[in-house]
């Protein structure tokens, strides 16, 4: 009798240490194993979110941004190209309303960076490109490309070859391609002498998530002020295509700006203000003119004054 109670006391010690330790190794809060796996995950895969340049439903290419591994410049590039091929691998976090470009099964078969120009290989499938898409192709390419830092220039190949035309129309394209070709052109032209561009980037709203759309324009004239011509778009109530949007006040005045090296100051009338007590200015209203002068003078910072008071700095990084 008095075995069989020694025997059952052990039993019942033996069950609470076995507990009380696997109580000790396994972690009782949800939140601790929550956070030890994600730390672990994202060691593993470092994504962040990158520019890429798609088709809209309003058939511009339009600035939205996808998760890519951010090891280096050539893995993000790897990494959108695969947000910019139809049925890619990142399909599946392409934002709702935009599509992909470059043609199915369309592989990278090599990829390098030297001194700033990237130079990719792809596979033939990128011929199958149809010709009213193959310009918003390349300039599909260009735009998300070089907004990778490090990035400033691309040259593709097909299968090994040079492309120097494009597949369809066989227009000619220049040996290495930047934003200098523009994207969603329109053309302002009265002659073909004087030729001169600049980009504005537009406002659009799709199922209330904001994004932008930059619209390269044509113009004779190359004497003309360009910092003052895109102000007085974005301010002017008479923008052509309808669908096309601006948040700037008509009566905003530009009063002077300064340009530096990597930087231009704005001063404005108290207009630009959407909030004068707090001197607040509407968050796209800074993006509409700082992604348009910042891809027109190759800068990172724009800084909004107000009757001379610095009131907000818009920065690419």
């Amino acid at each position: 009798m008095l075995k069989k109670m020694m025997l059952r006391k052990i039993a019942v010690a033996s069950s609470i240490l076995i507990i009380i330790l696997m109580l000790y190794i396994i972690p009782t809060n949800k939140n601790e194993i929550d956070l030890n796996s994600n730390q672990k995950l994202e060691y593993i895969y470092p994504n962040d979110l990158e520019v890429i340049y798609l088709l809209d439903n309003n058939n511009y290419l339009s600035r939205t941004k996808i998760s890519v591994n951010n090891k280096d410049e050539i893995t993000k590039a790897t990494d959108l190209i695969e947000g910019l091929t139809i049925k890619g691998k990142k399909e599946s976090i392409i934002p709702n309303g935009f599509k992909s470009l470059l043609p199915v099964n369309t592989k990278v078969l090599d990829i390098k960076l030297d001194n700033g120009i990237l130079t990719i290989n792809f596979s033939k499938e990128f011929n199958n490109v149809k010709e009213e898409y193959e310009e918003k192709l390349i300039e599909s390419l260009i735009y998300t490309l070089t907004s990778i830092n490090g990035i400033d220039k691309i040259a593709i190949y097909i299968d090994n070859n040079k492309l120097t035309n494009l597949p369809n129309s066989k227009k000619k394209l220049p040996e290495y391609l930047d934003k200098n070709y523009g994207i969603n052109k329109k053309y302002e032209l009265t002659s073909l002498s004087d030729i001169d561009s600049y980009t504005i980037y537009y406002v659009f709203n799709y199922n209330d998530e904001i994004y932008y759309t930059p619209v390269t324009k044509y113009i004779n004239n190359q004497n003309q002020d360009k910092v003052k011509i895109i102000i007085d778009e974005l301010s002017s109530s008479l923008i052509h295509e309808s669908n096309l949007m601006s948040y700037l006040d008509t009566n905003v005045k530009l009063l002077d700006y300064e340009l530096s090296e990597n930087v231009i100051k704005l001063n404005f009338n108290d207009l630009i203000l959407s909030d004068i007590t707090n001197n607040l200015i509407l968050e796209e209203v800074m993006y509409t003119i700082g992604l348009s002068l910042c891809d027109e003078y190759d800068i990172e910072n724009v800084i909004f004054e107000v009757n001379n008071q610095e009131i907000s700095t818009f920065s690419l990084k």
